[in-house]
């Protein structure tokens, strides 16, 4: 499946959906938010992909961020907030995917890709990529991914990002917890694959459970989040693939995921 703005490709166990706007270097319009959510959806609903990967046909841009051009756009203020209701919508679909996500940001990713990034459960970046919220710059404000900017940076270190909005490097992002992973470009996409293949390797119903927990214990208050990942671990108990994890592991071989 492809898009004429987002390509769809699936190898294996893993889905890789590539923004692929390269006039606009990925501005994040609504035809590219609405098929970025088709695509994920598109993955949560197949049984065969264990894992998505999400990445850019871009040579040095994963994404330059919001549309620009549409938020400048001469159209009543009614449609400006109705489509900005895409944002969220991915976001939310990408947290409740119930598969592992990664981010391959080789090139630079800034303003609301910024939190596209974020929203994915691990983020591989290209060593000359950048990273940031440059909204400021140009009389806007970073709005819709602040929520998750401030879940995954120190405060202080987004009040500078969002304020000032001044780039940082692959490497400062890693320091910070953006990124995962920081990659010479020639090694960029083995070490996608590496991560896509390991993660494409484990229990998909043991997967999809985790996954589901990490996303809505994520603001629970504590006593509440513990009942409920203790009710998790009891729905566990019940698959057919942690008896087989555990028997593999004493009989020390590879274990046979049954996905049940």
């Amino acid at each position: 499946m492809s898009s004429e703005v987002v390509s769809y490709a699936v190898a294996g166990a893993v889905a890789t959906i590539a923004m692929d706007q390269p006039a606009t270097r990925n501005a994040l319009s609504s035809e590219l938010l609405d098929a970025l959510i088709a695509a994920f959806t598109r993955a949560r609903e197949d049984p065969a992909v264990r894992v998505c990967v999400l990445a850019s046909t871009h040579p040095t841009t994963f994404s330059s961020g919001g549309d620009l051009a549409g938020f400048a756009a001469d159209v009543p203020l009614v449609h400006k907030h109705a489509a900005s209701a895409r944002f969220p919508e991915l976001f939310r679909t990408i947290g409740t995917l119930g598969k592992p996500t990664i981010c391959a940001a080789g090139g630079h990713c800034l303003a609301g890709a910024l939190g596209l990034a974020l929203a994915c459960d691990l983020v591989v970046a290209g060593d000359t990529a950048t990273f940031g919220t440059p909204e400021i710059d140009v009389g806007l404000f970073p709005f819709m991914v602040m929520a998750l900017i401030y879940r995954n940076v120190p405060r202080k270190k987004t009040n500078e990002l969002m304020l000032l909005g001044e780039r940082i490097s692959a490497e400062e992002a890693r320091e910070l917890g953006i990124v995962n992973r920081v990659v010479a470009e020639d090694d960029f996409e083995a070490a996608v694959d590496e991560w896509a293949t390991k993660l494409a390797g484990k229990s998909p119903v043991l997967m999809k459970l985790g996954k589901d927990a990490m996303y809505r214990q994520l603001d629970m208050p504590l006593e509440e989040a513990l009942d409920f990942l203790r009710s998790q671990l009891s729905l566990s108990f019940t698959t057919e693939d942690i008896q087989e994890g555990v028997k593999a592991f004493f009989e020390k071989r590879e274990p046979k995921w049954t996905g049940r």
